[in-house]
């Protein structure tokens, strides 16, 4: 049973290592932003995905910002701090999308280095397929390329009983209900199923069920039904420099299609790591933060 406080969920969650809380108008609305490091340095932007917020990315945003980079990390639109818009259509990937364009903007850059993990990997990937010039070099975690994943949905009757959650998130109201019901036990329920043990503490699950709390599940479940009305990007092949770390043992997702989207990158590189889940930032921190500060650097 964990419990009901309710705890921070800003940069002061990290206090003591140089990090701060801002907020910025991107995109006709207000995202909460972490960053930390010069602001002279260059810049990486690290993308979250579900039901994760900025926080997930703690030991990165660190160890990248120690490193001698420029890192802002977004609570997504309609998560945590950030604002929420309502409808379905606020959560296309287009949208998303610009607001990481805008995001980059409002560091006074032309472009950056962006990296996503989940459905912010979705959103990196389309970000750097829709607006290549915006992106200088592209890490991905345990997403696939979207034309992989489109099409092994078609092909793979084990990744369709895999994505079981995307087909139930189509549902009106149904969802929402589900999640949020006994103090959003089946979303506390998707952190444990998903990760390895000890993954997540009482503590951090007690951070997450603050941050949950803060927008509720719907706009989470939107990102889902905003993904299907998403119109695909012109293109297909990624040209940024490309490194996709992958933790086999995703129980949501095949390792086969770490593979395929590799092919749809000019310049790209894989790295598997055997014995990690979906949370292969956690599960091995340092590997896949070195990984990550040698592909950028």
């Amino acid at each position: 049973m964990y419990t009901k406080t309710n705890p921070t969920t800003d940069a002061s969650l990290l206090a003591g290592h140089g990090v701060e809380s801002t907020y910025r108008e991107v995109n006709g609305i207000q995202l909460h932003v972490v960053a930390a490091g010069d602001p002279g340095a260059p810049l990486v932007v690290l993308l979250h995905g579900h039901p994760d917020f900025w926080y997930g990315w703690r030991s990165q945003l660190i160890s990248l910002a120690e490193a001698g980079f420029r890192v802002v990390v977004p609570d997504q639109r309609g998560c945590n701090l950030s604002e929420a818009p309502d409808g379905i259509d606020a959560y296309r990937q287009s949208e998303l999308s610009a607001d990481v364009r805008e995001l980059i903007h409002s560091e006074g850059r032309e472009s950056a280095h962006v990296v996503g993990h989940d459905f912010g990997g979705f959103v990196a990937w389309n970000l750097a397929l829709r607006e290549p010039s915006m992106v200088d070099r592209l890490g991905i975690l345990n997403v696939p390329h979207p034309t992989v994943y489109r099409n092994t949905l078609r092909a793979s009757p084990q990744q369709i009983v895999r994505s079981w959650y995307v087909w139930f998130y189509q549902l009106p109201k149904l969802p929402e209900w589900a999640l949020s019901r006994n103090d959003m036990e089946n979303m506390v329920d998707s952190l444990e199923i998903t990760s390895n043990p000890d993954t997540f503490d009482e503590e951090t699950i007690d951070r997450y069920l603050a941050a949950w709390r803060h927008t509720g599940v719907g706009p989470r479940v939107n990102w889902y039904r905003g993904f299907r009305r998403s119109e695909r990007p012109s293109r297909d092949t990624v040209t940024q420099p490309t490194l996709i770390c992958w933790g086999e043992d995703d129980i949501a997702l095949l390792p086969s299609m770490a593979e395929k989207s590799v092919e749809h990158c000019e310049n790209g590189r894989l790295r598997m790591f055997p014995g990690a889940s979906h949370w292969v930032q956690h599960d091995e921190r340092e590997e896949v933060t070195e990984a990550l500060l040698r592909h950028l650097s």
